[in-house]
């Protein structure tokens, strides 16, 4: 795999710490990480929120070489995590995605595109509402998404479809460093089966981007991106690295197919967080 690029996923589920042993991975972490998941009422997203920064601190480890205590995380003024430490230089585009949903939480990283990451669930609380839940949201999507959506043969299909481009703006979304301000509608997904997945945006087909959507197993899905880092002046003024450094025949590099993920364990994640305390 390129240096500085990264696929990962977690199985929290897997995962059933006792009270104690939460407490003691905790204390391997910055008082504002701790703070941060202690904000969460539920155990379950405590949980999550740990992982996650487990997923985090263990890729800039093993990409930067730096000690876990030694690692700087920022945000930027739309949400978009970066490396704040001087080591980023080595990748000056390097920039990273997260997501969670259901029992996943996943991250990717690059070392010149752009990337977004989003997994989705279709086994959720949502599929009761149905139609209702999805027309509630028509807004957000293109005349030609809406008519894919529903041109399904079933209330669950079209679930899964409305999930499926929901998944790809929110990868995208994510690339660019944007909060859903951008607005979802200037993004026009087309697809054969949800492979050839190409984006026409604010209704110009562009040929910077790349999507992939595949199936986790049968109730999760994902979506990821990859753009031009050019694209991250959309996002926010405050961009994690310097997005001056274009790439080269961009469009063949595009078309290479992306790495699977690496299914980790939260284990190993503790493993590599003890090792470098």
């Amino acid at each position: 795999m390129e240096k500085g690029k990264r696929r990962w996923i977690v199985d929290i589920s897997l995962w059933s710490p006792s009270v104690d042993e939460f407490s003691s991975i905790k204390d391997f972490l910055t008082p504002h990480d701790c703070s941060a998941i202690n904000s969460f009422v539920r155990f379950e997203d405590r949980k999550r929120a740990l992982v996650s920064r487990l997923l985090q601190y263990s890729l800039l480890h093993e990409v930067f070489g730096l000690p876990i205590n030694r690692i700087i995380i920022d945000r930027t003024a739309l949400g978009k995590p970066y490396l704040k430490n001087e080591e980023v230089a080595l990748f000056p585009n390097f920039n990273f995605s997260l997501s969670h949903h259901g029992k996943y939480i996943g991250i990717a990283s690059e070392p010149l595109y752009l990337v977004g990451f989003d997994i989705v669930s279709h086994d959720t609380h949502y599929k009761e509402a149905g139609l209702d839940f999805i027309n509630s949201f028509a807004s957000h999507f293109t005349t030609s998404e809406w008519e894919d959506i529903n041109s399904t043969d079933s209330p669950d299909k079209a679930l899964v479809y409305f999930y499926n481009y929901w998944s790809l703006k929110e990868a995208f979304i994510k690339a660019i460093g944007a909060g859903l301000g951008y607005g979802l509608q200037r993004l026009d997904f087309h697809h054969v089966n949800w492979a050839e997945i190409s984006v026409y945006i604010d209704g110009v087909e562009s040929k910077d981007w790349r999507f992939w959507h595949f199936q986790i197993d049968q109730k999760h899905w994902a979506s990821l991106a990859r753009g031009l880092p050019r694209y991250a002046s959309e996002g926010s003024d405050e961009t994690p690295s310097t997005v001056g450094h274009e790439v080269h025949d961009c469009w063949n590099e595009l078309q290479v197919p992306d790495e699977e993920f690496r299914f980790m364990k939260v284990v190993e994640l503790i493993r590599a967080l003890k090792e470098e305390a």
